[in-house]
């Protein structure tokens, strides 16, 4: 089965992504992408919100924004490696620091990409994490 420019092997459902950005617009343009490239995608304007959504609906791979007022993304990444099934994550971030890089990649993130983000490298980062590590729609 094809999904856009996403291939979902073994898969019977589109790849769902969740989006997490403090920034609407953001949110939105992303959104925008995803769908455009054959993806499902919900957006979420804080780590909190989408924690407290993601037990109902686990994502096949979460694009994490790393500077948000409460919880920052590197906070969120690591409550979810606390758990036994975490998404696979492409952090996203205006701010290319070496050492939080480090910590991300560190604490499990799939990918690290700056922004402004480069649609064609966010959906190639989207389109690994998806191929290794299928998981079902729980919706």
């Amino acid at each position: 089965m094809s999904c856009g420019s996403l291939t979902c092997s073994n898969r019977s459902t589109v790849p769902y992504v969740a989006i997490v950005d403090d920034e609407e617009p953001v949110r939105k343009a992303l959104k925008r992408l995803l769908r455009a490239a054959g993806l499902e995608a919900e957006t979420y304007a804080s780590g909190r919100e989408y924690l407290e959504a993601s037990a109902l609906r686990p994502p096949d791979c979460l694009v994490l924004d790393l500077h948000m007022p409460g919880m920052s993304g590197l906070q969120v990444l690591r409550e979810l490696r606390a758990a036994p099934d975490a998404p696979p994550t492409v952090i996203i971030t205006a701010y290319d620091e070496p050492a939080t890089r480090e910590q991300c990649l560190a604490a499990g993130a799939s990918a690290y990409l700056c922004k402004p983000l480069d649609e064609r490298l966010l959906l190639n980062a989207i389109s690994a994490t998806v191929k290794r590590t299928p998981r079902e729609n729980k919706s």
